[in-house]
């Protein structure tokens, strides 16, 4: 077990086999040494754990919520993609969609249940840029949908 996977399980963090892709598209695709993630939304065993927009149907802390849980639904996809988290050299970037209601501006604060995941598990290697952008709707009305960019260690 890799450094990543232990620092999850001291979380109790188990991550979930990756479902089939819903569309036209591959949960990860890899260039390079660079890895691209589709958009994850929320889920916990094949359910979304709420629904809704943040700023009206949840609150801010909720959403943090589901961000968190999208960012271990990313690292499933990346530990099925890559077979050990410790590959990654560091998170690059991260494209995130907050479902928000009208006149909801705090988006990076929603956004933080994703990235302190990262930075707790990774460290230095899981600081990113970043990218928290408000949307009127989202896919099966999931608060919150991210994508990663990750750099690979040399093989």
């Amino acid at each position: 077990m890799g450094n990543a996977e232990r620092a999850l399980e001291e979380k109790g963090i188990r991550l979930d086999k990756v479902p089939p892709a819903v569309a036209a598209y591959v949960p990860a695709k890899q260039v390079g040494n660079l890895v691209y993630t589709s958009g994850n939304d929320c889920r916990i065993d094949g359910v979304l754990m709420m629904t809704g927009k943040v700023g009206s149907d949840l609150t801010v802390e909720q959403g943090y919520a589901a961000a968190r849980q999208v960012a271990i639904n990313l690292l499933a996809v990346l530990k099925e993609h890559l077979g050990e988290l410790d590959r990654i050299k560091q998170v690059v970037k991260m494209l995130a969609f907050v479902n928000s209601a009208p006149g909801f501006v705090e988006q990076p604060f929603v956004i933080n249940g994703a990235s302190d995941l990262l930075i707790e598990v990774f460290g230095e290697k899981g600081k990113h840029a970043r990218s928290a952008i408000s949307s009127n709707e989202l896919p099966f009305d999931t608060p919150v949908e991210i994508e990663l960019i990750v750099e690979l260690e040399e093989a």
